[in-house]
């Protein structure tokens, strides 16, 4: 059996996501949300668990041989090689305060590579999306990362600032920050921000597997990188750095020299 054109796979999570929006958006603001707390001390939502029971409904239908990771239901063996990642709602701290800031996140993956990436924001209109060898995309606009040289001359996501807030033990944020020419907020994750052009290099720290895949399609589609600590490319360590690429080693290299990362959610 061939494996299906990555355009098909487009099609399908764009699919995905006009089925999670229609959930979330009928979900947000009602006043018999269910709001329940995970183990983490997370909440955890009746909104959630319908998006990514119905995303994994989908699946079986139009991809039964695909395996599937959720936030919520955890993994799903399948008998083909590839898998689907879903973040039902992420920032679901927004969603339960009636706020923006929260998204659908989908990614494909096949032998540790993300595929595509997408990310849904319909509360603000905004979809996100990138296929590898396709470029990437915010409805249908491309995107291009900035052409900042030195982290000197760089603008930082608002992330770090909210960690700083909450006094998280992590000096490299404020060494990163401080390596920077500016610090301004985006109403955007940080990822996608740098792959916009907007901001030059963001940090997330203590993120999923299902968090980080979809961004990295995105940003090195859009020309930038998104690694861990130790620069490499991968979606499942905890961390991820994201910088237009031109920025990233000087990044790498302060952050090393501060110390390990400590999570701060």
């Amino acid at each position: 059996m061939s494996d299906p054109s990555p355009e098909a796979n487009l099609r399908l999570a764009h699919e995905l996501a006009d089925i999670a929006d229609a959930v979330t958006l009928s979900r947000f603001g009602a006043p018999d949300l269910v709001v329940t707390e995970k183990p983490d001390g997370s909440p955890v939502t009746d909104a959630d668990t319908l998006v990514e029971e119905k995303l994994r409904a989908r699946l079986r239908a139009a991809r039964p041989r695909d395996a599937v990771t959720g936030e919520e239901g955890g993994a799903q063996v399948g008998g083909g090689p590839w898998r689907w990642l879903l973040d039902p709602i992420d920032g679901t701290v927004s969603f339960v305060r009636r706020q923006a800031g929260w998204a659908t996140l989908i990614a494909l993956v096949r032998d540790g590579v993300a595929h595509l990436g997408l990310v849904s924001d319909p509360l603000r209109g905004e979809r996100w999306w990138a296929i590898r060898g396709g470029g990437a995309f915010r409805n249908g606009s491309r995107l291009r990362v900035s052409a900042a040289a030195r982290l000197a001359e760089a603008t930082v996501s608002d992330d770090w600032l909210e960690a700083l807030a909450r006094r998280t033990p992590y000096p490299p944020l404020a060494a990163l920050a401080a390596g920077c020419a500016r610090v301004r907020p985006y109403d955007m994750p940080g990822a996608l921000a740098v792959a916009s052009g907007q901001a030059d290099v963001a940090l997330d720290i203590g993120g999923g597997a299902w968090d980080y895949a979809p961004l990295l399609v995105i940003a090195e589609e859009a020309g930038g990188r998104l690694t861990d600590l130790a620069g490499r490319a991968r979606f499942d360590g905890g961390v991820a750095l994201v910088s237009n690429r031109a920025v990233h080693a000087e990044a790498l290299a302060i952050l090393a020299a501060a110390g390990p990362p400590v999570a701060a959610r």
